[in-house]
């Protein structure tokens, strides 16, 4: 039996195929040929056919003590095949086999969703061997304790420790941080971060399924496999429902003996398109966001959050992208050109993310470098420091300019001032203990977030605060070009989940956006939590929703497609039960036979998949993000 089974349902769609064509050929014999017997024969093979699959799966359920659609659809054909309805039982058989057909694809494009995942992580590693060489190995083939060469702009393709090298680690798509993080040997690094900088050599502790896109593509996997509230209920029903509608076929025919119509009454009571109606649904939302780069955990996170009213958000990795970039200058020089050459010759020897901006603005500006530079000296947690017999020159924070004596006026104080109170980093550079430029770095406000969050309004959000550790200054400044309902600055974690929890005590219901390590306890206490950005073990533990593309067009997507899911899902019940309501009806006034009404049933299941399937089309909304651009800057 069980090769039986597994030969039939390699070859189902194969069989449902022959089926059309046996229908089609008996209409052609009757209608066209006027051939009657060879019309029936037809319909018997593709009743037949048809009816062969579906007895073995309700076979295959009865055993499992399931009373299943399956069921009902065989008696109804065995019943068709004694009062003569050829005609009816193969095109049941047809219809109900398609409708399987349609939802397995429906299923499988929904979960090739998960496939295009994997190819954000590399596929390749660079193995070092105990002779100190280097081969090109697939990373599947790694195992733990194995040691992998990462060169600069590499890609680390395991979760690991550093043994050797020092570099600048852009972790951005892992934990949300909002900077570069310069780590050196013992320091931990995640599959999936990229190396900025530097040479390094790292010892895996994890392989395969348990680096972090392992645990993302198990996550979707197991999310699409997960059923939303309204599913549960279903099914649930489903369980007494399709027993009910046995007996009261068996009491139909005891009481009026009227053998066709029992079999009528099992016929439409089918709940086939009430039974698959939510999981497709759910299956399609949660594909479709897959797809775009956003993992839903599940029916129940869909169905939350679709009803989510309040977002509140973290500023740093969240509404900004973690990109350095010059914010301000101020020019205390002679010429700002000559200056801003001297400070991108400086800044060109270091590997700092904040030198890299500095050179980056200059070079925008098409400013070439004029004077040769002195030999230059690193002072930790300083800057640098260089001396010949034509100048010396400083560069780094204020901690340097005071230990070599540079003084500064209350011009320059002002103008530090402004950039820190703005929640700038500051970099200074002296030219023979002169202060000539005040220079601010931050990171940039994501192009995306302003038409973003305005999307999530439109959408039907009433409310969006912004909790940060930040300076209040520098919140305020953030939250001025953003359609920002509330900002509350100067937060430890704990306050942000007391906030958390102060919305909800106000009946609102709670989505929480951060970066999943310090903010994993408002994520967690959230009614919805959401990673922005692929996140660590703890994002991947404590978000409902992770965001693997870091951005607030995938965000506000999100929103919409958790509500038009759960409205689908409402849409597809009402379609099912509505269906059923009027057969019945029909069948009470006697304008529904068996024919017709199992071909109304039937066609009421596709209609659910091809309404469920509109999800998998549902695109995120164009922003228009030069538009936002100019009106952030």
């Amino acid at each position: 039996m069980t090769k039986l089974n597994i030969w039939i349902s390699k070859h189902q769609n194969q069989m449902t195929v022959t089926i059309a064509i046996l229908i089609a050929i008996s209409l052609i014999s009757k209608f066209l040929l006027h051939f009657e017997i060879a019309a029936t024969i037809f319909m018997i093979a593709a009743s037949i056919i048809g009816a062969i699959p579906i007895a073995l799966h309700a076979f295959t359920a009865l055993q499992n003590k399931v009373i299943s659609i399956e069921l009902l659809v065989t008696i109804a054909v065995i019943g068709a095949f004694i009062i003569g309805e050829f005609e009816e039982s193969a095109v049941v058989t047809f219809l109900f086999l398609f409708g399987n057909y349609l939802e397995q694809k429906t299923l499988e494009k929904t979960r090739s969703s998960v496939k295009s995942l994997t190819k954000m992580a590399p596929t390749t590693a660079e193995l070092v061997n105990e002779d100190g060489q280097t081969e090109t190995v697939d990373v599947d083939d790694l195992d733990e304790g194995d040691h992998v060469l990462v060169k600069p702009g590499g890609q680390i393709p395991v979760d690991g420790k550093i043994i050797d090298g020092t570099g600048y680690m852009n972790e951005a798509s892992i934990t949300g941080e909002s900077t570069p993080v310069k780590k050196g040997i013992g320091d931990k690094v995640f599959a999936g971060s990229l190396t900025d900088n530097g040479t390094i050599t790292v010892e895996t502790t994890s392989v395969g399924e348990d680096t972090t896109f392992g645990k993302i593509i198990e996550l979707v996997e197991e999310a699409q496999d997960s059923q939303s509230p309204a599913a549960r209920f279903i099914d649930k029903f489903a369980t007494y429902y399709t027993p009910a509608v046995l007996i009261i076929g068996i009491l139909v025919w005891i009481f009026t003996q009227d053998f066709p119509l029992a079999i009528t009454v099992l016929v439409l009571g089918c709940p086939g398109a009430l039974v698959i109606g939510a999981p497709v649904s759910n299956v399609a939302g949660i594909g479709n966001g897959a797809k775009n780069g956003i993992l839903m955990k599940g029916g129940n996170a869909v169905n939350s959050f679709a009803h989510v009213d309040t977002l509140v958000l973290d500023k740093t990795g969240t509404l900004t992208t973690g990109k350095m970039s010059v914010t301000d200058v101020d020019n205390f020089g002679n010429d700002k050109d000559e200056m801003l050459s001297l400070l991108s010759a400086v800044e060109k020897t270091s590997d700092h993310p904040l030198g890299q901006a500095i050179v980056n603005y200059v070079k925008d500006l098409g400013i070439t470098e004029t004077k040769k530079l002195p030999e230059l000296d690193t002072v930790k947690g300083q800057g640098l420091v260089g001396q010949n017999d034509q100048f010396k020159i400083l560069v780094g924070n204020e901690r340097l300019m005071k230990n070599n004596d540079v003084q500064v006026s209350a011009t320059q104080r002002k103008a530090i001032n402004s950039r820190m109170n703005d929640g700038d980093s500051v970099v200074l550079m002296a030219v023979d203990q002169e202060l000539r430029l005040v220079v601010g770095v931050n990171d940039q406000l994501r192009s995306d977030a302003k038409e973003g969050l305005q999307a999530l309004k439109d959408a039907g959000l009433k409310r969006i605060v912004m909790l940060t550790g930040d300076n209040k200054v520098a919140a305020q400044r953030v939250a001025e070009r953003l359609p920002i309902d509330e900002v509350h600055a100067e937060l430890l974690p704990e306050d942000k989940v007391e906030y958390v929890k102060k919305f909800q005590e106000q009946g609102s219901t709670v989505a929480f956006v951060g970066d999943g390590i310090n903010d994993s306890p408002s994520l967690a206490t959230a009614d919805i939590g959401i990673g922005m950005g692929t996140g660590t073990d703890v994002a991947i533990e404590t978000s409902d929703i992770i965001l693997v593309k870091s951005s607030f067009d995938a965000l506000a997507h999100a929103y919409v497609l958790a509500k038009k899911t759960v409205a689908n899902t409402k849409e597809n019940i009402i379609i099912a039960v509505g269906t059923v309501a009027l057969l019945l009806l029909g069948l009470i006034v006697g304008i529904i036979h068996m024919g017709s009404g199992m071909f109304v049933h039937e066609v009421s299941i596709l209609v659910v998949i091809f309404n469920a399937m509109r999800l998998i089309r549902n695109k995120p909304a164009k922003l228009d993000t030069d538009q936002v651009l100019k009106t952030a800057n």
